[in-house]
């Protein structure tokens, strides 16, 4: 059975991704950088909330995914308190200057997470030799790798999906990046297992009275009084899209 990864930017959207079926929720912050570290109160509020697989991503900011030093070292702690907290999983990803896997960060990284699965996250689609890539993270014990097939979109990536999903003792391949509704059934046919999607819709602010002219972000373009959320009816029909799949296969 494929499974469905939602996502998710807070604990609302993670409780939402669970009522309408999601199999896994993928925990982080800050949409706009494309997803960064949860709190501390949020992963205490998951762990309290929600029953489904939740693996929060360890990325301490936005950018590229070579760290300093002291970057390395918040993600250390970060994962030794994911760990504390009993998360199945975690996601991370590092790269070196010349964007190859950083080995020697990812060396010292995996043994803190212990039984947790680690998923290497987007970086992959960032760095030199993709299959060299895989044949490093299955060395390193990573379980699987979210990917758009290294192009902007995993629609446009789904002939290197299918290449890098032929390695069957490697890391489960997991397409993400632009996964939906209306392109659900091309990633089934290719054979993908596991499906990344943050499965959302815009939702306005309650808020009534709305300041204008001040922006809390650098770009005054920015509308502060919407944001997006998980629709659980989306979710809700990729479960069941997957499901009759699954099905008809079998």
């Amino acid at each position: 059975m494929v499974k469905l990864e939602v996502c998710c930017y807070g604990l609302d959207c993670a409780l939402t991704a669970q009522e309408a079926g999601a199999d896994r929720v993928e925990l982080c912050a800050a949409p706009k950088e494309g997803g960064l570290t949860p709190s501390a109160g949020t992963l205490q509020a998951a762990r309290s909330h929600l029953h489904i697989p939740v693996h929060p991503i360890v990325r301490p900011r936005g950018g590229d995914f070579c760290y300093s030093a002291g970057e390395f070292a918040a993600m250390k702690s970060d994962v030794a308190l994911i760990r504390e907290l009993g998360f199945p999983g975690v996601v991370f990803g590092m790269l070196d200057e010349d964007a190859h896997i950083d080995i020697s960060k990812m060396r010292e990284l995996m043994p803190l997470c212990g039984d947790m699965e680690v998923t290497f996250h987007r970086a992959f689609d960032l760095c030199h030799s993709p299959k060299r890539a895989m044949e490093i993270l299955t060395d390193l014990g990573v379980a699987r790798i979210l990917t758009s097939g290294q192009q902007q979109s995993a629609e446009s990536g789904i002939a290197l999906l299918k290449e890098l999903n032929q390695f069957s003792a490697g890391p489960i391949i997991m397409a993400g990046a632009g996964v939906r509704l209306s392109n659900l059934q091309k990633f089934l046919d290719a054979g993908i297992r596991e499906l990344h999607s943050s499965a959302s819709r815009l939702v306005s602010s309650p808020m009534r009275y709305r300041k204008a002219g001040v922006s809390m972000s650098s770009d005054v373009e920015t509308d502060e009084f919407s944001r997006q959320c998980v629709d659980g009816d989306m979710v809700e029909a990729m479960k069941s899209i997957m499901q009759m799949n699954h099905i008809r296969v079998a």
